[in-house]
């Protein structure tokens, strides 16, 4: 079961794509994660990602692709997994159909978790960082027992930068542009299925694991 995670930031596809793979004993793979451990590793393909990265550049599509093929090809995932963050535009997603169809491999599902912009902004808008562990609460969500104070360690909760509404605002404009007609593209291919976003989290994961079964 290859399954593509979509949707805006703060959509909650990260949370989604944990539990799925958590149910279902598939990888939940994230680019970032993929980066990360090719550096640390040492690799050949770590070391060209580190290049760009390390000048502030976005790491190009086919080595991106590169990254994402090989880490799909490790034992964990002969029975499936889930990309979490990837493709991030069709250009990324025409590059990986054609490294799976070498492979005699395609995408079974693509999840859209819907939630529109207004709640996008709310939900993100109410995240509580802790300067000290780096916990997150919600003020509203998952509120701490003392405002203002991480449970764990008591230090001070502030609101990121990257969680205020004008930047999340930016953030999704990008996606609006970039990351979006994906859901058109899947669609074609017809493997899109779609969430309501805005229920709770157990409903929209009950709706997730209807759609690929027990």
């Amino acid at each position: 079961m290859k399954i593509i995670m979509l949707g805006a930031p703060g959509a909650g596809k990260g949370t989604q794509a944990k539990r799925i793979a958590e149910k279902y004993g598939i990888p939940h793979i994230s680019t970032g994660d993929i980066f990360r451990a090719n550096i640390k590793q040492g690799t050949e393909l770590g070391k060209k990602a580190k290049t760009y990265m390390d000048q502030g550049l976005l790491v190009p599509d086919e080595l991106t692709v590169d990254l994402v093929i090989d880490r799909i090809q490790q034992d964990d995932a002969k029975n499936g997994y889930i990309l979490d963050g990837f493709p991030r535009n069709i250009p990324q997603a025409q590059c990986l159909d054609e490294a799976l169809a070498k492979l005699n491999e395609k995408i079974d599902y693509a999840i859209n978790v819907e939630v529109p912009d207004e709640n996008i902004v709310n939900r993100m808008g109410g995240r509580r960082a802790c300067v000290g562990c780096g916990a997150t609460y919600h003020v509203e969500f998952n509120p701490t027992k003392t405002e203002g104070v991480c449970d764990i360690c008591g230090e001070k909760l502030i609101l990121r930068d990257d969680d205020k509404p004008e930047t999340v605002k930016k953030r999704l404009n990008v996606y609006h542009e970039q990351t979006q007609p994906l859901i058109e593209y899947y669609g074609s291919a017809g493997v899109l299925r779609e969430v309501d976003g805005t229920v709770d989290m157990d409903d929209v994961f009950a709706a997730i694991v209807q759609i690929l079964g027990a």
